[in-house]
């Protein structure tokens, strides 16, 4: 296929197959056009002559589009290509590099986030960019980010689930704000001050708003947990991995507090986050003599990070050096290209945009 662009060094335009041939793939609808060129002289008052209606009609166009373009940020920019691809270097054939803004626009984390398998993947991916990528998005990936952030919280305060994960990410966000906003040009901001501070404001309302929420009792005529028999529910517990939600689950009735706590679930729990080496150097024995496997979680926690479980992550392929979600896939050259899939945790998918 031809080269075809506006200059000879860019990479070119996008372009998709059909079945009358190649067509240029347009990021945005055509309806843009039909939106900006709304506004007629007729708008204007016909009664006084003005020699800068001209003037005025462009200048009024130009925010028109600039209103359309700032009211449609509120979604995300909708791309065909579900991947995108890592570069980290300019070469003959491809000019520039891939940024963390960039990749976040791309990869459709406003989908994700309703999927189960995803949700606590692109909240954890969210809490570590809070905690020291924000600064270095760009004004359109920061509006996408607090656009992705605003879903999740009415999504939690709509089906009451995780509001635990999303408190954390929350206290996370208001501390980072809070320091740049205190340290203001000492750091650089994308955007104004007000806007930053305006953000600050509703990352506390969502706040007060988690903080009251209040979770219905379900009723329900059919089979509960606690109707189970004892053995299923000791073998549901063994299937959590999150310690928090053993000992919530734990308060739910008498039977599930005695069940949680039993020396071999968290033996179980210390066995899948931490290795045994780390056991020895921190071993607590109980009055009877016997390792209180409880409390050294809780003590190993606080020196050793745990092991992150999820559903359904990003996959890297590391012959196209392309990133994406595994039921989208991307365009792989490899002859087996499962074998080149690598799962990205959150924390690769911040080192993979470190230069």
């Amino acid at each position: 296929m031809p080269f075809l662009g506006q200059d000879w060094r860019s990479p070119g335009w996008s372009w998709i197959k059909t079945e009358d041939g190649w067509k240029r793939f347009e990021y945005f609808n055509h309806k843009l056009g039909d939106n900006i060129n709304e506004l007629t002289l007729e708008e204007l008052d016909n009664d006084k002559e003005n020699v800068y209606v001209g003037d005025v009609c462009e200048v009024a166009a130009k925010k028109r589009k600039k209103d359309f373009f700032n009211n449609n940020t509120k979604s995300q920019f909708l791309f065909q290509e579900r991947w995108i691809y890592i570069q980290k270097e300019s070469t003959r054939e491809r000019h520039g590099y891939c940024t963390l803004g960039e990749a976040f626009n791309r990869l459709d984390f406003s989908s994700a986030i309703q999927d189960v398998r995803r949700f606590n993947y692109v909240v954890k991916l969210l809490q570590l960019i809070a905690k020291s990528q924000l600064t270095s998005l760009s004004g359109a990936a920061q509006k996408n980010y607090f656009n992705v952030l605003e879903k999740i919280v009415r999504k939690v305060l709509d089906d009451h689930q995780n509001p635990r994960l999303i408190k954390a990410l929350l206290n996370d966000l208001s501390s980072t704000l809070c320091i740049l906003i205190r340290e203001v040009g000492k750091s650089v901001l994308v955007g104004n001050i007000n806007i930053w501070v305006c953000r600050l404001e509703t990352i506390l309302n969502w706040q007060q708003q988690l903080n009251s929420l209040q979770i219905p009792k379900q009723v329900s005529n059919g089979m509960t947990l606690s109707d189970l028999p004892l053995h299923m529910q000791n073998n549901i517990l063994y299937k959590f991995s999150d310690a928090c939600d053993i000992i919530n689950l734990g308060q739910a009735t008498p039977t599930l507090h005695m069940l949680s706590e039993d020396r071999h679930l968290w033996k179980k729990l210390c066995q899948f986050h931490f290795a045994e080496k780390q056991f020895c150097r921190h071993l607590i024995l109980s009055e009877k003599g016997h390792v209180d496997w409880k409390l050294m979680f809780f003590t190993l926690q606080k020196y050793y990070p745990q092991k992150e479980q999820y559903g359904d992550t990003l996959q890297f392929c590391r012959h196209c050096s392309i990133l994406f979600w595994n039921d989208s896939g991307h365009p792989c050259t490899a002859n087996d290209p499962d074998s080149c899939l690598t799962p990205v945790s959150p924390q690769h998918f911040i080192d993979l945009f470190k230069f």
